[in-house]
């Protein structure tokens, strides 16, 4: 019994991490209809923001790791923008397929970028937050997993009462549902786009910064698989689904910890890819996504 509390703390303390990745994903494609394969990377610069800046705020203080934290997190937002000003806007009426191509080719430019600035060589990262560990009878919890639960779960409210009870929040969902429509009545369809980016750029960083307090080595590559897992969590739970990429987040997180407690621990990553395969087979719009009739 112990034993299986343990892997779902660690599960969900994973999965948080994919969810808030996952929710970039989803967000990028509820607006624009294509997938920002760069975002990945904006999730790897969060991480190398955080390993610069810890100490010159003060880290391995709880105000200090904060002060990291929500810096890594408008850093990120910032190169969101720039990302969708540079890359993505001057391609709004082109094919999809060009703009997917162009999203492959910014994340391979990050990816080397960040080779060149920052070396090929993995670094520790710090220590953010004073860290102990808690027992509960004979579980033990990291203080580091309740820190990652406890921010996921803050980032997951504070997104919903944005995209839900706000004006901005409203131009997204307008504009998600009707970009010619919502340009109509007045919404400003290109301040929402950035706006967008901003956001899930912001919770891609943040989810570097809690993921390298969870696995705290870094280097310029380390987005390519939580990335692409995160990409499977968007799918599973329906992509354009808020709800849906945290559920499907929290999901791949507990499988993939499950897994490693069994023989089966060598395939963890592969598990993730086949559980896309058998959702675009047998249910392509996701857990809580709904069939969309395309009109060509």
């Amino acid at each position: 019994m112990t034993e299986l509390l343990q892997q779902l703390i660690n599960g969900l303390s994973l999965g948080a991490i994919y969810a808030l990745i996952a929710l970039g994903y989803t967000m990028v494609y509820g607006v624009l209809r294509f997938i920002n394969f760069a975002h990945s990377d904006v999730f790897m610069i969060g991480s190398y923001v955080g390993f610069y800046l810890a100490p010159k705020l003060g880290a391995g203080s709880v105000l200090g790791g904060l002060a990291v934290l929500f810096s890594a997190m408008a850093a990120c937002a910032l190169l969101g923008v720039i990302i969708e000003k540079l890359a993505y806007k001057p391609l709004r009426n082109r094919s999809t397929l060009t703009v997917l191509i162009t999203a492959i080719g910014v994340s391979l430019l990050l990816q080397n970028g960040g080779q060149k600035l920052f070396g090929p060589n993995p670094r520790a990262f710090p220590k953010l937050f004073p860290e102990t560990q808690l027992h509960f009878g004979e579980l033990t919890v990291s203080s580091n997993q309740l820190i990652v639960l406890a921010v996921s779960i803050f980032l997951l409210v504070m997104l919903w009462w944005i995209v839900h009870r706000t004006r901005i929040g409203t131009a997204m969902r307008a504009l998600s549902f009707n970009a010619t429509a919502a340009s109509l009545v007045g919404i400003n369809n290109d301040a929402v786009i950035s706006f967008t980016f901003a956001l899930g750029s912001a919770l891609a960083g943040a989810g570097g910064i809690l993921y390298a307090m969870n696995y705290p080595s870094i280097d310029p590559l380390m987005g390519t698989l939580p990335g692409l897992k995160a990409f499977v969590a968007a799918v599973l739970g329906g992509i354009g689904n808020l709800p849906g990429a945290a559920l499907g987040g929290l999901l791949i997180g507990l499988v993939e910890t499950f897994i490693s407690g069994t023989r089966a621990s060598t395939f963890r990553d592969a598990i993730a890819f086949a559980i896309l395969i058998l959702i675009l087979l047998f249910r392509p719009a996701g857990l809580l996504g709904k069939m969309r009739v395309e009109k060509v």
